[in-house]
This record gives C-alpha cells, sequence and structure tokens, in this order.
C-alpha cells in the first residue's frame, strides 16, 4: 500500500525537501527523512507507513487523555511505525523508532475503510491516531479521517505538535480534537530530549485553537528536567493567555523508560504544585495525572466547585454537565460533550 506523500518538493539534483514537519528534510535519492518513514524514490517521496496498522485498540477517550471530549465514549485507537521526534523517554519507543533504529517498516495491511467498520463494530464514537506521532502517517491518518467522518465518527490526534502549518491546514477540516504534547518550555529541553524545537509546537497549539479544533495539553514532569517552578508557571501562563484559560492542562507523573531510565519518577507532590500553578494562571481546568489518589482527574465547576465528573483511573464514576452546564450554578463549562 506504499503512497506518493504529500507536501514535498523537488530539491535539485534527485533530492526531495519534505514540508509535512518544522525538520523540512531534504533527502537524496535512496534516502529517508529524518522519521524513517518517508523516501525518496526517483525524486518522488513515498509514504513507507501508508496501510501499514502496527497497533489498534479500544480505549476510552480519557486514556488520550481528553477530558472534556466525549467523556465516557470508547475510541478506536490507531498507529503506524515512526516519529518525527526521538525522546530520550518515549514509552511507546519500541513502535515509534522502530524504522531508525535498524530501518524497520512493518505493520498489518489494513484500508482506512476497514478501520472505520472496525471502530463501528466496536461501538466507538471516535477514532484517535496515537501512540506514534500520527503527523508522520499523514496521509494515512488523512483518508481514514474522511472515512471516519462520512461514517458519523469523530476524529482525534495525540500528537507532539510538531507539524507544518500546511499539515495543519491539511488535516483541520476533518479533525475534531488534539491532545498535545507541550513537553517543556525551553529550546534546551526540545534539542537536547526531543531532537526538535520548541517554538513550531506553540505555533501549532495557536492554529489549532484558531481553526476550532478542541485542544487539551499534556505535559510530563519529569525531575529536574522540566520541573521547576518557573518552566511550569511559563507553560500555564502560555495556555492561559495565548490558547484560553478554558484549555485543559493535564499535568503527568514521570515514569523512568527507554533512555531514562536513571531518573526517578515524579513525586506526587511535584503533581499538585504543578496543579496550583495552573490555577494561579487562571486556568479553569486542570488535571493531575498517573496520580491513585486527591480528585485531580475529576472535573470541577470553576464556577461552584462542583464536582461534575468523578474519575477513577480511565472510568467515570460520575457525570452531571449533561449538555455542558453546571446543574448547581449553570455555569458554562468548555467542551464537546455529545
Amino acid at each position: 500500500m506504499m503512497r506518493e506523500a504529500m507536501l514535498y518538493e523537488g530539491s535539485g539534483e534527485g533530492r526531495v525537501r519534505c514540508r509535512l514537519c518544522p525538520h523540512g528534510c531534504v533527502i537524496r535519492d535512496g534516502g529517508r527523512g529524518l522519521c524513517g518513514v518517508r523516501e525518496n524514490r526517483d525524486g518522488k517521496l513515498y509514504s513507507l507507513v501508508y496501510g501499514k496498522l502496527c497497533a489498534a485498540n479500544v480505549d476510552p477517550i480519557e486514556k488520550k487523555p481528553l477530558y472534556h471530549f466525549l467523556p465516557g465514549s470508547a475510541s478506536y485507537s490507531v498507529s503506524a511505525v515512526g516519529c518525527n521526534f526521538r525522546c530520550m523517554h518515549c514509552q511507546n519507543w519500541e513502535i515509534s523508532q522502530a524504522p531508525k533504529d535498524g530501518g524497520r517498516i512493518y505493520g498489518e495491511d489494513t484500508s482506512p475503510e476497514e478501520i472505520v467498520a472496525n471502530a463501528r463494530s466496536c461501538g466507538c464514537k471516535s477514532v484517535s491516531y496515537t501512540y506514534t506521532e500520527p503527523t508522520v502517517f499523514m496521509e494515512y491518518a488523512l483518508d481514514t479521517s474522511k472515512a471516519a467522518r462520512e461514517a458519523g465518527l469523530r476524529n482525534v490526534f495525540v500528537s507532539n505538535g510538531y507539524m507544518s502549518g500546511e499539515a495543519v491546514e491539511l488535516i483541520t477540516p476533518h479533525l475534531d480534537a488534539d491532545n498535545v504534547d507541550l513537553k517543556a518550555y525551553t529550546e534546551k529541553f526540545y534539542r537536547e530530549v526531543c531532537g526538535a524545537s520548541l517554538e513550531p509546537v506553540l505555533r501549532t497549539l495557536k492554529d489549532l485553537v484558531g481553526r476550532g479544533v478542541w485542544v487539551e495539553v499534556t505535559t510530563l514532569i519529569i525531575p529536574s528536567l522540566n520541573d521547576s517552578e518557573g518552566e511550569l508557571r511559563e507553560i500555564a501562563e502560555f495556555i492561559s493567555g495565548e490558547l484560553g484559560v478554558h484549555v485543559p492542562w493535564h499535568v503527568s507523573r514521570f515514569h523512568p523508560d527507554y533512555k531514562l531510565t536513571g531518573l526517578p519518577a515524579t513525586d506526587v507532590n511535584a503533581v499538585s504544585e504543578a496543579v496550583e500553578i495552573g490555577r494561579k494562571a487562571g486556568l479553569k481546568y486542570v488535571y493531575g495525572g498517573n496520580v491513585p489518589h486527591g480528585g485531580y482527574e475529576n472535573t470541577y465547576c470553576p464556577g461552584c466547585g462542583e464536582v461534575l465528573i468523578e474519575r477513577r483511573g480511565f472510568t467515570i464514576v460520575r457525570n452531571v454537565i449533561g449538555s455542558g452546564v453546571c446543574p448547581k450554578c449553570y455555569s458554562q463549562i468548555e467542551g464537546v460533550w455529545q
């Protein structure tokens, strides 16, 4: 199912320039881009992962995490191998880094129509493009998202936000929600830990919100790397000032994995402190992830403090939001509820 890629141009002497993400890879004939899944063959760029499904699961939408988007619904979650980041703490590195660690491209041949049929048969309300970076399998995600919309399903990205403006413009007419990792607020972190840059992620976030996609932001708090009070405050103030106080912020505990096994897991107190930082920055909805107790996963009314959605892990115990209004004080609760 190899497919000619979108968003590229000739660059002379048989080379091509990929315009899918801010890396802007210039790829020689026979070579691949940084993501490892786009290859130049005789001056044409091809996606090597079109139709190559490496993971498919029925997940609660809360696992994305999306807390203000069809709560309690199931999302058919799919992925192809590859990523345009090389995060040292990646929890899905076996599939995200496979094309770069040995050039492995694999997956079960599955058409967009088959994905949608499977999603519907499982009673899912949406299709999520997740586990790796959906930007690098854009052609596959785009065709699937169009088929999903025709079948009455919503589309969700779980993304690092590292996509070009052209890619954002391409996918957003078919995209309903996106949980974007804002991994830190320094170029140093993005360069040294992720192999990328911060500024394009900030631009993507603003672009997505401006185009009407429901956005939630996640920051994994990593001890000694991005956990200072000042940096967390900068993230919270960026969200409140540039995206909107209604945009939910998920701050989650880090667990050692991949190349960062020498660091400790995040202290629970660090998560509670980050939640407080977010609230002081004016954010209406701040959540703590990977914290078993303390009510950090619940949705509270910003007007009266009423518990509107009570969660235990990925399970909803109680939901009284209904169509998006607090039943106690009638405050409007931003989100996609129906």
